[in-house]
């Protein structure tokens, strides 16, 4: 793709124009802020919320074109069927694999034994604000979740920012722009290119002001619920902080070494994202520079295009793992066994509402009050208990999602012989900079 094909290499920025140092400076500013004026802070959140708007404005159209590009431009549309049924396994394996993490490790540690909670004693007024979303999609099943991916209309899909719906009409207008050919599908595929120019330019200048977006997040954050917020329920966060570690470090990084890349390099490589996405607690807010760095790193554009739009909603490895944590804790905390008939309802059942949680409000506490209500014998009441740290919780969880989804991509990639090695080690090394800002 023209628009975002490799920069040749670049003097290196002064350190204060590094939008990682600025990310890093606007956290440690929005810490100092939260506990100096926590009521300014809280005020701060405008910040933090029309940063997210304005990445959520472009991330639809960009999804698009990128997807439409890349099927035109693959040639072959059984490559692209391919590339999708890999991507499709990958995800479901990895799936499997972090919801057993998240199942061992709640064992393996049981952060809610001795908890003793009477069920009867929590407030049910608290989860008012989820109950229909929850039940909405429990109750559709994976026949109202097939029947949601079909967007109403084309421009339904792209003004509500359902990036599945988006994705499923990008594939359609790709496929027939692929098979259309010729002169007019040049054109089509040309004018595509074209505004993708624009929007990864448009994108460049959004990114200019995310250190605002993470000083509004991070204040509002310690300003509204303090530094000491943590105490409540600080084994269930830690661990899950300490399982998407292992996973990401452990797992990921063993099929990243399996493709012939390091975990860690690639980790450094896309340093700011994942700062940006820890302090929002939200993997929307880089979409767009992340395709951009997979294609800058070596990875074919459709490979990108169709796996990374795909795995925000089928590939949430981070989700899955807290998903089988916070339902084995709920259970210890309230003192309800489970039988190994459960434990495999709860596999079984989280394998299917883990899908879609992506763009859901409040998704983790609707998919996983809809998994609870799969699973009869542990009380869905006891979802109070992770009300209070979910915020904490979803930073790890938007970040372990990121990574899957990267990790993912080259890997999809590599499957395929999409994934130029050579550039990607050299990119790696920091043999070639690149710049997210410049479009």
């Amino acid at each position: 793709m023209s628009s975002i094909a490799a920069a040749p290499a670049a003097e290196r920025k002064p350190l204060y124009a590094s939008l990682f140092v600025q990310v890093l400076a606007a956290l440690a500013l929005g810490v100092i802020l939260g506990m100096a004026v926590p009521d300014f802070a809280i005020g701060l959140k405008i910040l933090s919320d029309a940063f997210l708007k304005l990445i959520s404005m472009i991330v639809a159209p960009i999804v698009f074109c990128v997807v439409v590009h890349g099927i035109a431009g693959a040639g072959d549309l059984k490559k692209v069927g391919r590339v999708g049924v890999k991507a499709l396994v990958y995800f479901e394996i990895m799936t499997t694999v972090a919801l057993v993490v998240g199942l061992l490790l709640a064992y393996l540690f049981g952060p809610g034994h001795g908890m003793n909670i009477d069920p009867s004693t929590l407030d049910a007024k608290a989860l008012n604000t989820y109950a229909d979303n929850a039940h909405k999609l429990s109750g559709g099943g994976i026949g109202a979740f097939l029947m949601n991916v079909i967007p109403t209309t084309s421009f339904d899909a792209l003004s509500r920012n359902d990036v599945l719906q988006v994705l499923f009409f990008a594939v359609l207008f790709g496929v027939g722009l692929a098979l259309v050919g010729g002169e007019k599908g040049a054109l089509v595929t040309s004018i595509i290119d074209a505004a993708s120019t624009v929007l990864f330019r448009v994108m460049g200048l959004i990114v200019r002001v995310a250190p605002l977006g993470v000083l509004g997040a991070v204040a509002y954050t310690v300003g509204k619920y303090g530094v000491g917020s943590l105490k409540q329920l600080v084994s269930l966060v830690m661990l899950f902080y300490v399982s998407v570690g292992i996973f990401v470090l452990g797992v990921l990084g063993g099929v990243m070494a399996l493709a012939g890349i390091n975990i860690l390099k690639f980790l450094a490589y896309l340093r700011e994202e994942l700062t940006i996405v820890l302090a929002t607690a939200s993997s929307d807010a880089v979409l767009p520079q992340i395709m951009k760095k997979l294609e800058r790193m070596g990875v074919k554009d459709s490979v990108v295009g169709l796996v990374i739009p795909t795995g925000y909603s089928f590939n949430l490895d981070a989700f899955s793992i807290y998903l089988t944590l916070a339902v084995v804790f709920i259970a210890q905390a309230t003192n309800t066994p489970l039988s190994f008939g459960d434990l495999l309802l709860v596999l079984g059942v989280s394998l299917i509402t883990s899908k879609g949680a992506h763009g859901v409000p409040g998704s983790a506490i609707v998919i996983l009050a809809a998994t609870l209500n799969a699973v009869p014998s542990i009380p869905a009441i006891g979802l109070v208990l992770v009300l209070s740290v979910d915020w904490f919780i979803g930073m790890a969880r938007a970040l372990g999602n990121l990574v899957g989804n990267c990790v993912a991509t080259v890997v999809v990639a590599a499957w395929e012989g999409d994934l130029d090695r050579a550039k990607a080690v050299k990119v790696l090394e920091g043999g070639e900079l690149v710049d997210v800002t410049a479009g």
